[in-house]
């Protein structure tokens, strides 16, 4: 699987995490995020990511900031992105199973209840059920063009 994955200066230690625990099981990381602490503004990170991945090289996307928020906020305004900010293990399994995201968000600057390890596999291990899922995301995606 390939991922794009972007972070801002409030989460450098966490897409090392992120990057060293994905590799370790066979993903190719394409990091496209800063390394340093120097401040740089998230929704151009988002942007960035975003327009990488609409070029249709990649399987999934990961954004991280300070929360989570800001960089999902700015993801989810993208044209064709879904970006969901789970808080746990349960949550990440149940938008990839529910809401088939392209892009999963995390804060670098966050305490989670589970490690970032199990809600990326929680993630990464389920698959979308469909049925009347799609047609909640058909939903979602069509208030694009309103």
């Amino acid at each position: 699987m390939k991922i794009i994955i972007g972070n801002d200066h409030g989460a450098v230690e966490l897409k090392k995490k992120i990057i060293n625990h994905l590799t370790s099981k066979g993903f190719e990381c394409v990091n496209i995020g800063v390394d340093t602490e120097d401040s740089v503004d998230y929704p151009d990170i988002a942007e960035k990511a975003c327009a990488e991945y609409l070029k249709g090289d990649y399987d999934y996307g990961i954004l991280c900031c300070g929360t989570g928020i800001g960089i999902s906020i700015s993801a989810n305004k993208v044209e064709g992105i879904r970006c969901a900010l789970p808080q746990d293990s349960y949550a990440a399994e149940m938008t990839k199973k529910h809401n088939n995201p392209n892009f999963i968000a995390f804060g670098g600057r966050i305490e989670y209840k589970d490690n970032i390890e199990d809600m990326l596999n929680a993630f990464f291990d389920n698959n979308f059920e469909a049925g009347r899922h799609q047609n909640r995301i058909d939903k979602m995606m069509a208030l694009e063009k309103r």
